[in-house]
């Protein structure tokens, strides 16, 4: 049978941005706790009753320094909006006060009818949670938009702070919301009834020491479609979809990390607390696409991982995928990458799962005329790893097919990609390979997760396109395409997690 070669990602990249308008979207980055409380705030109003799930609080009650209230702009709620000052260190405050203590969706809404960035640092409880957070150009200050954030808050009182970071101020702010709702109890998530996981043979173990499967969804990139990555549309991941794990694909080029180290390290934070608040299990994908050879962004991998293990080496949910798709180089040259990377993770969280890439965008070699046999014969120097796989069904047929099937038999597997589409991600659906895959995955308890959680205009995004500025619906079918639908259906089938 000849053999569907994969062409070179630089001829023909698999995902592109179609505009640069999704890399300035203002959905979501979270800075973890990196600074001490400011002593010089004023004391807090009294705090409303606690909420039990959305709450809005306007700005003109809020605690303000150095800004006005003013109403000379339409489009606000309430009574009106807080106008800054033209200075650095001016704020609003707001207190807020949640029922339990637990992460926590934070809505701004601002405007900004300037051409300049007002950007503001946001703190909790006087630790830093976002630094320099853009609040770019609305294009007039009677459009209005929304910024949006992750935050851990406590049981009761809490305080929230918005502070200019330029002399030009912040943005006119016109209210702040916070959903505390859409944590799902824990005893009946994934990661509560699984655990810590370890690699136990050729299959991945739960706390228990019995071999599971995890099923679920890889974000798109980042820098594209953190839009996508609502606390509405994650809600309905872990509770409407019942998805066991998330994806958090990081792209490392491509106007992703490379171009602002520290806003995607933040993003990939607060998408790992939201994973983690809704009990699912989350890989922290470094995305490296071109070049293929990962050790072309070795330095780069150390800093991010050394970073992502340290702000979470205490979660049980996390697994790291340290190179996506390594394409063009040998397998020794991707070992000795592993071989350097995994001491780092482990050097700070000696539990989670690494996943690693394999040759020809992690095809086993496949898609460069390989196959198993030379991971199976020359093994990564480590413990507690899997090696990773990606297909797409409709261009990769039996060979792919019968490769994973060999090597789950004889080294530990996780499917960290695929689609029913091709290899581009676009085009007819080939359900029926792609439930031959399925099946295979099921008997031999290989866990998948599909590209991709998006509106992207390809066939493999799951939503149609609008959908995510939109803000939805996320829950049932009607903005799902058809490869949406029907990977939503294989997903919500039970688990079966055995426990005793």
């Amino acid at each position: 049978m000849e053999i569907m070669v994969r062409p070179p990602r630089t001829t023909r990249p698999r995902f592109w941005a179609r505009s640069v308008l999704l890399a300035t979207a203002l959905t979501g980055a979270l800075v973890a706790p990196s600074a001490a409380a400011d002593t010089a705030a004023a004391p807090p109003p009294a705090a409303p009753p606690a909420a039990a799930a959305v709450q809005t609080y306007e700005a003109e009650s809020a605690t303000v320094s150095q800004g006005v209230v003013e109403s000379n702009h339409t489009g606000f709620t309430g009574s009106g909006f807080v106008n800054y000052d033209n200075l650095t260190g001016s704020y609003v405050e707001w207190n807020v006060n949640a029922a339990t203590a637990g992460n926590a969706t934070l809505a701004l809404r601002f405007a900004n009818g300037t051409t300049a960035n007002r950007a503001m640092d946001i703190r909790v409880n006087g630790t830093l949670v976002s630094t320099g957070r853009a609040f770019n150009s609305t294009g007039a200050w009677t459009s209005w938009n929304t910024s949006t954030l992750t935050a851990a808050l406590r049981a009761g009182n809490n305080t929230i702070r918005a502070t200019a970071t330029t002399s030009n101020g912040g943005p006119n702010v016109d209210h702040l919301t916070v959903d505390i709702g859409g944590t799902v109890p824990p005893g009946t998530t994934p990661v509560g009834a699984n655990g810590q996981l370890r690699v136990c043979g050729t299959k991945l173990c739960n706390q228990s020491g019995n071999p599971i499967q995890l099923r679920g969804m890889s974000t798109h990139g980042t820098q594209w479609y953190a839009q996508c990555l609502t606390s509405g549309s994650l809600n309905a991941l872990a509770t409407d979809w019942n998805a066991d794990v998330l994806r958090v694909s990081t792209y490392v080029q491509e106007g992703g990390y490379e171009t602002d180290p520290r806003k995607f390290t933040d993003l990939a934070h607060r998408l790992i607390e939201d994973a983690t608040s809704r009990g699912m299990y989350v890989i922290v994908d470094w995305h490296m696409l071109t070049p293929g050879d990962p050790n072309a962004n070795l330095s780069r991998a150390r800093t991010f991982f050394t970073e992502i293990a340290n702000r979470h080496k205490d979660k049980p949910n996390v697994l790291y995928e340290i190179a996506n798709e390594p394409s063009g180089v040998s397998w020794s040259t991707i070992k000795s990458y592993a071989e350097q990377i995994i001491p780092v993770i482990r050097n700070i969280d000696n539990n989670a799962p690494v996943l690693v890439g394999t040759r020809a965008w992690s095809s086993l070699g496949v898609s460069e005329g390989g196959n198993e046999t030379e991971v199976v014969n020359n093994p990564v120097n480590a413990s507690n790893i899997m090696y990773t796989f990606h297909f797409y069904a409709f261009s990769h047929r039996e060979d792919y097919l019968n490769t994973l099937s060999r090597a789950a038999d004889r080294i530990p597997m996780f499917v960290t990609e695929f689609g029913t589409q091709n290899y581009a991600g676009e085009g007819s659906n080939d359900f029926s390979m792609s439930q031959r895959y399925i099946d295979l995955m099921a008997s031999k308890k290989i866990s998948w997760v599909n590209w991709n959680f998006s509106d992207d205009g390809r066939s493999g995004a799951v939503f149609n396109e609008g959908t995510c500025n939109s803000g939805g619906p996320w829950t049932g079918t009607s903005s799902l395409k058809q490869a949406g639908v029907w990977i939503r259906d294989r997903i919500r089938t039970p688990d079966s997690f055995p426990t005793g």
